[in-house]
């Protein structure tokens, strides 16, 4: 897709869109933006968050990156664009949901079992896949290497796993959690054909999301 090509979608966007959407735009414009949910997923294109969530724009703050990762938190660290996504989620907006989003085909947890020469073309990469690396072995420890779609999987939901504890690092998280002000849920997304999985901590299990019901928040 050319440059042109996003100017014309640009113009097919305020000629349809634009027009239909018009007072809900001026509206977030004049009383600024007030999301009930953060929803952190991947950087893919095939994700859209809004899309497979149905919302219209300023219902979702959201944060994509690569292999949808939440760093564990640390005072003394260099920044990072997701946990200052979260603390202003949280701390700012008083979102009442976080969602952490993965999905089928994950280029970032297959990149897991490659070998990624040192390089600095490459070297962010290498370090943000660290965070997910907890999820890579929790997936060859339980159903080992014979299947690779079958590894590849379990690891996108590990790491979907395991976002969700690093999510649970965060001391406003935390907190906002234990006194029932926010609700954090793990989904997984099927690229193939927009199904979406929840992950119930009960069980330990993916189920489907129309399993779930508002009583169990």
């Amino acid at each position: 897709m050319g440059v042109q090509t996003l100017v014309s979608a640009h113009k097919k966007f305020k000629e349809t869109h634009a027009k239909e959407y018009a007072e809900h735009f001026k509206k977030l414009a004049e009383e600024g933006q007030s999301p009930k949910t953060l929803f952190i997923s991947c950087s893919d294109s095939r994700v859209v968050p809004s899309l497979i969530t149905h919302t219209k724009p300023g219902e979702l703050f959201i944060d994509r990156n690569i292999g949808n990762i939440v760093p564990p938190f640390r005072e003394d660290t260099e920044c990072s664009a997701v946990s200052a996504s979260i603390e202003y989620a949280v701390n700012t907006l008083e979102v009442e949901n976080i969602i952490v989003c993965g999905h089928t085909d994950c280029g970032a947890c297959q990149a897991l079992y490659k070998d990624m020469p040192a390089s600095r073309d490459t070297v962010h990469i290498g370090r943000w896949l660290n965070f997910a690396r907890n999820a890579r072995d929790q997936a060859l420890a339980m159903v080992g290497k014979q299947n690779k779609k079958t590894l590849y999987t379990a690891t996108e939901r590990f790491n979907i796993i395991e976002q969700l504890k690093n999510l649970m690092s965060y001391p406003t998280v935390k907190a906002n959690v234990l006194e029932g002000k926010l609700f954090i849920q793990g989904w997984y997304y099927h690229i193939e054909n927009g199904d979406l999985e929840y992950f119930d901590p009960i069980e330990h299990r993916f189920k489907l999301l129309e399993e779930f019901t508002e009583n169990q928040k």
